[in-house]
């Protein structure tokens, strides 16, 4: 009878020690998925912040106005203008 008792005890502390074990893993995966999810929020808003950006600079008049300042480029002039046929090729 005390061998069952002392096998029953330690079953029970053994039993114990991996509810621990399996409550503090829990608790690390959820903390951890948690932070995840911190982390995809803020990477959403960056790419909602990127793409707003992005938007505005591809509008036509940013690159006109790049193109016209920085890189110093200017509509030609008519006389300048070369338009080639695709059948022949030549002066227009």
């Amino acid at each position: 009878m005390i061998r069952f008792t002392a096998f029953l005890m330690i079953a029970v502390v053994a039993s114990s020690l991996g509810v621990v074990a399996s409550q503090h893993s829990s608790r690390k995966l959820v903390t951890a998925i948690e932070r995840e999810q911190v982390r995809t929020h803020n990477l959403e808003v960056e790419w909602t912040q990127l793409d707003i950006e992005q938007q505005a600079v591809a509008a036509l008049p940013t690159v006109e106005r790049f193109a016209r300042s920085t890189l110093r480029m200017q509509a030609p002039v008519r006389d300048a203008e070369i338009t080639l046929d695709p059948a022949g090729g030549g002066r227009g």
